[in-house]
């Protein structure tokens, strides 16, 4: 079989006009919740779903926070990675890394991004436009003291985006600063933080047969959030 001939119909539900939350904030956050399935809703959408697929021989992705953040430099040269969501409030998305990386030389350059979250098991993805800004620091400090030890020596370990000469040399780095900070604690390096992107653009996709999808989109306006519905 061909590439081109891998196919697949999506029958799972709808997206009205009626079914949005006035604030895209809202409404992404009832969408995690039935991905999640921490509602009773979601609960049994995904049951449903479970079943759906275990007839088809599918299966149920667990990484839901992934998501795709979209940069580009200064040149409008663009580059994608999956990273993962660690928080949404009235602000927008939040994530973190380093600001040294790839992606965080980018962001300095050009703050405008782009994220993509895809839910296969619900046929949906949500498209999130904005402009990223670092989160203070207390918080990205409060945030890497709750992180696995393991995780914390990780980033004084790994200088993010740079060539290593093999994967020897990187273990190597990570347990020397595991036999320095013995039990102690493992401070934040300087160089590591959030970002939280708040949104200008959002676009929620849902799945259809024939590919006649449901896309609805909010642009912010001033302080008013404007929703419309775009041809698939």
């Amino acid at each position: 079989m061909s590439i081109a001939d891998l196919r697949r119909e999506y029958n799972l539900g709808s997206l009205r006009r009626s079914d949005l939350a006035a604030d895209p904030i809202a409404q992404f956050k009832q969408w995690f919740d039935q991905e999640t399935g921490a509602r009773s809703s979601g609960r049994l959408r995904k049951i449903f779903i479970g079943v759906y697929k275990a007839l088809l021989g599918g299966s149920t992705p667990v990484d839901v926070t992934a998501m795709t953040l979209a940069t580009a430099d200064k040149e409008g040269r663009p580059s994608a990675r999956v990273v993962l969501l660690k928080g949404v409030d009235e602000r927008g998305f939040i994530f973190f890394t380093k600001y040294d990386s790839r992606k965080g030389q980018e962001l300095a350059e050009n703050p405008e991004a782009e994220l993509v979250f895809y839910w296969a098991d619900l046929e949906r993805q949500v498209c999130v436009a904005g402009e990223v800004t670092q989160l203070p620091v207390e918080e990205s400090e409060a945030y890497f003291q709750a992180r696995p030890r393991g995780s914390r020596l990780a980033a004084w370990a790994s200088k993010q985006s740079a060539t290593v000469r093999d994967r020897a040399e990187l273990e190597a780095h990570w347990k020397e600063l595991e036999a320095r900070y013995g039990t102690g604690e493992v401070p934040k390096p300087p160089f590591w933080g959030g970002y939280v992107l708040k949104p200008t653009r959002v676009e929620f996709w849902q799945g259809r047969p024939n590919r006649l999808h449901d896309r609805f989109r909010y642009t912010r306006h001033d302080n008013t959030w404007v929703i419309e519905r775009l041809s698939p």
